[in-house]
């Protein structure tokens, strides 16, 4: 498919651009607004973002002015620790380049290891073009994708994956976009042992762990989301907990976060209902007190969720 046909009909050449309005009319600025209000943090990758979304702009200006322009390789690398924003970022980003033209339909199809790699002969193919096929016209995220390559196995199949992979990101350039997303260590080895993703990969976005501000904010926009609040004496209990947290084993930021506050709301939820007599207010049963949070076992040293 060529680019013409996936920016729509073939545009007339005209001799002046105005980026300002071509950017006003592309709803981006709603896009790039969106992150900035919704994402705590993230400040390099928002930028990252930011510089992307001019990029297509100016490639799509260039255009507009009958610029010779070889088709953009648009395929990404999200590396950063778990619950760091990639797989929200990608959704942003599979909306960006829907409302620039640069893909069809603008989905996200969100895949592992096990939806690519087939366990017999035979398997692997349909599987990786059964998800490319869905993919098409949007972008394809793999999650952990160096676990596609298990060079200590000569007998796994995701070697065949990366092929056929390599072949489509290669190919249909205008008209999917595939984000890989791990690990940082990790993808660095992976893109050393596949030189044929690294040739692929154009940009590279970083994502850094949350400060321990940054996830207190997180959590009470999530619990404000819910209709919740903390009492004065929850907030510094669960500053608390973020500083002992995020120094344990399997600590996912805001995942892990996330994953505190669905058990200070348990223990909130057993405590209001063992301990209330009578008629209840709707204050009394959305305020989250210290003792909701002090209960957590890493206040005693143990891991309170993976």
């Amino acid at each position: 498919m060529c680019s013409e046909e996936v920016l729509g009909e073939e545009q007339e050449i005209v001799e002046e651009v105005d980026l300002a309005k071509d950017f006003k009319e592309s709803g981006v600025g709603e896009i790039l607004d969106e992150l900035d209000t919704s994402l705590t943090g993230l400040e390099p990758v928002k930028t990252r973002i930011r510089e992307t979304a001019a990029l297509l702009i100016v490639d799509k200006a260039r255009r507009k002015l009958g610029l010779v322009n070889e088709p953009l390789t648009l395929h990404m690398s999200f590396s950063g620790n778990p619950g760091t924003g990639k797989t929200t970022l990608a959704l942003k980003m599979a909306d960006l380049l829907h409302k620039l033209g640069f893909v069809r339909k603008g989905h996200l199809v969100s895949v592992t290891r096990d939806d690519l790699v087939g366990q017999y002969i035979g398997h692997t193919a349909p599987k990786t073009k059964e998800v490319l096929k869905k993919a098409m016209g949007g972008v394809l995220f793999i999650d952990e994708a160096y676990y596609l390559y298990r060079p200590e196995n000569e007998r796994d199949y995701g070697q065949e994956a990366i092929e056929i992979l390599l072949q489509v990101m290669e190919n249909n350039r205008d008209d999917l976009v595939v984000i890989l997303a791990g690990y940082k260590d990790k993808m660095a080895k992976f893109f050393e042992s596949n030189p044929g993703f690294r040739s692929r990969i154009a940009h590279h976005i970083e994502f850094p762990d949350y400060t321990s501000d940054e996830l207190l904010e997180i959590a009470q926009k999530t619990l404000k989301e819910q209709h919740y609040k903390l009492t004065p004496q929850a907030i510094v209990a669960l500053s608390d907990y973020i500083r002992l947290r995020r120094d344990q084993a399997h600590f996912a930021n805001a995942r892990s976060i996330r994953n505190a506050l669905d058990r200070a709301r348990l223990r909130h939820a057993n405590r209001i209902f063992n301990e209330s007599i009578g008629l209840l207010n709707a204050d009394q049963l959305s305020t989250i007190d210290d003792v909701d949070i002090l209960s957590s076992r890493v206040f005693k040293g143990g891991i309170d969720n993976f």
